[in-house]
């Protein structure tokens, strides 16, 4: 059971605080409410494109990162389609130089045209090197409009084309961080060995006087049902031959989420599962499949994807792998493999929040999900699927009509 306590400051920031004494560390970790589908349609990759230019300086701090590494302390991010996160590691008893930092580029950044060229080319490259001049670097490029046809979730988080951040410009950003980078838009947790009091203390210092801003209203378009399989064929320059299931699965705050997470584990979580042993392994068609959920807060995919072995063609491959999810749409998970996969997930979980890092952000995003304590709750949902709520998401998600396949053919 991991302890919190919450507030929430007059301007609207919520702030969740974890007391851990058994650490001189602490963490200051800061959840935007925005992600890459809160962008426009024609201008898309802003999100991640503000996951840089929140390092390059604020109104009344020209360089973020040389205060934090002078106190001892580290910093990053990570932008996805529905959050932009951000943390600072530090000695304790420097806690106060990372909550001045965030709380100075909450307030305002400084919308430098040197800050938005340097970062704007950084983003651009990170397009280059990361999804076009990489073997199936732009694999999410093409599957993501495929599975999409009208939901946000059609682009990645670098965005749909290099010219949208090419295009950008000071405006467009000004816009951008006065609409979603507020008080009203944020959760804030920390973590370390303070006590409460303490922590309310220096969190009204440094965010209280921050104008509250207004939470946008998130008005998304809803993506019709799919009732037929979409295929296309692409070819690049790639070693081999690949191939991609992607799966309309359930909203994050569904327990049919949880259930489609145990299906994906089954089928290819690691070498005990059936894609693998039975593709792989024993009818060598490929050199690797996997299978995962993209974790969204909408109505994410699940998807397999896998390499084919030498003179493999994709009918055999697709041939093999409906009559796996065949299987395990009309048999009934046996309670010893269920159990085997609940033990998997329990022993990651508890792995995972042996850090300090990882409880704040897990703390933070719970908390934008409803709850902070959905953190010690997820684990008693998991506890309560059995093999027929399995059976019914396999047959609602792991069906032809429910599919989008990506075949990626080597030149």
């Amino acid at each position: 059971m991991i302890q919190f306590d919450r507030f929430t400051l007059a301007n609207g920031l919520k702030v969740i605080f974890h007391k851990d004494t058994t650490t001189p560390l602490a963490v200051v970790n800061t959840l935007y409410d925005v992600g890459a589908r809160d962008e426009n349609l024609e201008k898309t990759g802003f999100a991640h494109l503000f996951e840089h230019l929140m390092f390059g300086g604020s109104i009344n701090i020209p360089d973020f990162d040389s205060p934090l590494q002078n106190a001892g302390g580290e910093s990053n991010a990570y932008t996805s389609n529905d959050v932009t996160n951000y943390y600072d590691i530090i000695p304790a008893e420097n806690i106060e130089t990372a909550l001045w930092l965030e709380s100075d580029r909450m307030l305002s950044l400084a919308f430098t045209d040197k800050s938005l060229e340097t970062q704007r080319s950084v983003v651009m490259e990170e397009f280059k090197q990361r999804y076009l001049n990489q073997p199936y670097g732009d694999v999410w490029l093409e599957l993501r409009p495929l599975a999409y046809e009208v939901h946000p979730y059609q682009w990645a988080t670098i965005g749909k084309e290099l010219k949208h951040i090419e295009d950008a410009t000071m405006d467009d950003v000004k816009s951008f961080f006065k609409k979603h980078y507020n008080p009203s838009n944020s959760i804030l947790c920390i973590a370390g060995n303070f006590e409460l009091t303490y922590i309310q203390k220096v969190v009204e210092k440094w965010f209280g006087d921050i104008p509250a801003g207004i939470k946008p209203a998130r008005i998304l378009p809803q993506e019709p049902e799919q009732t037929i399989l979409k295929e296309k064929i692409i070819e690049r320059s790639v070693p081999s031959d690949a191939i991609y299931f992607a799966f309309k699965m359930p909203e994050r705050k569904s327990l049919e989420y949880y259930a489609t997470d145990i299906l994906s584990d089954a089928l290819g979580r690691d070498k005990s599962s059936r894609l693998y042993i039975t593709l792989q392994k024993e009818l060598k068609l490929m050199t690797e499949i996997h299978a995962y959920i993209t974790g969204s807060l909408d109505n994410g995919l699940l998807v397999i994807e896998g390499k084919l072995a030498e003179n493999v063609t994709f009918e055999a491959v697709e041939k093999a792998v409906w009559e796996e999810l065949n299987l395990i749409r009309t048999e009934l998970l046996s309670e010893k493999e269920l159990s085997r996969l609940k033990n998997k997930i329990r022993t990651a979980k508890e792995f995972q929040e042996q850090g300090l890092l990882n409880r704040a952000m897990n703390l933070a995003f719970f908390e934008l999900l409803g709850d902070a304590n959905g953190i010690n709750e997820e684990a008693i949902l998991i506890d309560q699927i059995n093999p027929i709520h399995l059976q019914i998401i396999a047959n609602t998600v792991l069906i032809p009509t429910n599919c989008s396949i990506l075949k990626v053919k080597a030149i």
